[in-house]
């Protein structure tokens, strides 16, 4: 779903996005969300919208991540947002947990 604050850049960005997705089988809810989310995202890291998470601005791009983590098995989230995840779960004992924990204690 476009919004009125994206520049036609981010339009077209959207679009390719969501058919790309369409084309590799997602449905057009989860291509149009996932999409969605990649622009907003990148809005963010590039100082275009007036609020931006931690991990917009300091997780790698997404075109990066998306090459590192594509067909690379359960690679997924980092530790540090399953620590993020957890923290917002309140899981106790987060802090001496490795990823694998983590990820098992949010419940992947």
């Amino acid at each position: 779903m476009p919004q009125k604050a994206w520049s036609a850049k981010r339009e077209r960005q959207y679009e390719h996005i969501k058919e790309g997705l369409r084309e590799r089988g997602e449905s057009t809810d989860d291509a149009e969300e996932i999409a969605a989310r990649t622009v907003n995202k990148e809005r963010a890291r590039h100082g275009e919208s007036r609020q931006a998470s931690r991990t917009s601005t300091e997780d790698i791009s997404s075109g990066r991540r998306g090459g590192l983590r594509s067909h690379s098995g359960p690679g997924g989230r980092t530790k540090e947002q399953l620590y993020a995840e957890a923290r917002a779960k309140g899981v106790k004992g987060r802090s001496s947990m490795n990823k694998a924990q983590l990820a098992r204690a949010v419940g992947r």
